[in-house]
């Protein structure tokens, strides 16, 4: 019985994920697309409607195949690459923005997004430079030399999942709108999560394109190094998008849902929840981020992934807390300590 349970979960784990495209209301259409990523099996894009096309809110990743499955999706849809008539991303990263480049190359549609790239650009441009950058993190934040050196031969050459690096042809800012048969849509900047981050609401139906911001359970995450304060920014621009009447999410990952409210609200908990736990863990003694990160994740338990995700946000977190006033480097560590402030 446990062979069996076994082979059960491995043939779970194994399955090939498959694109599919699900009709979310007359005129909006979720795009579900495979990701190669555990526990993040798939992504979504929305087509909605407009005039004799579509409006294609991102993208879906670049991996082999990536550009099949999309057509997959679109063609469940009654639809084809040439109906995109614009592109609109929501952030620069590979699961939102990767397909960039395939898909305006078959419609010829132009490309909206932000302007603050940089930390798109760095890894489209020389992704082993960037790997090598987190491994300068990693060592200096005391995570120890054999795990580095593993994770650096396990991430070198394996590419951006960015297929071409494509500079938007509008930049997506407040006061620009995005026009489609359901109305018009409004951009609000919602840094954090990504540099390059924006929501779209569209106010007469009470919809809302949240990229990553705000999914259907809470999932932090920050694209550490590139702004002063990503955690700081994350709880402003939950305030922003706390303040849009919205009926209806329609996230980057998970199927649509609604309580918008609610879902800031556990969002924000669990920011200040957990950025307590970075606090307290160098209450009584200065801790490397390495040290904190098993005490910010409540678990020795740690695979590689959760190292890497959980060291974002412990350097994010320990950022925030040094603005203000409540954490700070000890001089001369190395690698780094971190002790109250």
């Amino acid at each position: 019985m446990a062979e069996d349970r076994h082979r059960a979960q491995t043939h779970r784990r194994r399955r090939k994920e498959v694109a599919r495209a699900d009709r979310v209301m007359p005129g909006v259409w979720r795009l579900r697309l495979p990701l190669p990523w555990p526990g993040v099996p798939h992504g979504n894009a929305y087509a909605v409607a407009s005039g004799s096309g579509v409006v294609l809110f991102d993208t879906g990743m670049h991996q082999p195949g990536s550009l099949a499955q999309l057509e997959l999706a679109l063609h469940q849809a009654g639809l084809r690459l040439d109906h995109v008539q614009l592109l609109v991303c929501t952030h620069a990263h590979a699961d939102h923005y990767g397909m960039a480049a395939p898909i305006i190359a078959a419609s010829g549609c132009e490309l909206w997004m932000h302007p603050n790239l940089e930390h798109m650009r760095k890894n489209v441009e020389d992704p082993d430079a960037q790997v090598e950058r987190r491994m300068e993190v990693a060592l200096a934040s005391g995570v120890p030399a054999e795990s580095v050196e593993r994770a650096r031969e396990a991430r070198k050459g394996g590419g951006s999942g960015v297929a071409e690096l494509v500079e938007p042809d509008r930049e997506l800012l407040p006061g620009v709108e995005v026009d489609t048969d359901l109305g018009r849509w409004q951009v609000y900047e919602t840094p954090g999560h990504a540099p390059s981050h924006v929501v779209l609401h569209q106010p007469d139906r009470k919809l809302l394109v949240s990229g990553d911001h705000v999914l259907g359970r809470v999932s932090l995450y920050y694209d550490y190094g590139w702004t002063p304060d990503p955690a700081g920014e994350y709880l402003d621009s939950l305030d922003v998008v706390e303040e849009l009447p919205t009926d209806l999410i329609l996230a980057g990952h998970g199927k649509p849902v609604r309580d918008l409210p609610g879902l800031v609200g556990a969002n924000r908990r669990a920011v200040h929840e957990r950025m307590g736990r970075v606090r307290d863990a160098i209450a009584a003694e200065a801790l490397t981020p390495y040290e904190i990160v098993p005490k910010l994740m409540q678990t020795e338990d740690l695979n590689p992934m959760l190292v890497s995700w959980g060291l974002s946000e412990t350097l994010a977190y320990l950022q925030h807390l040094e603005s203000r006033g409540e954490a700070e480097p000890v001089d001369g560590a190395d690698p780094e300590r971190w002790r109250r402030g």
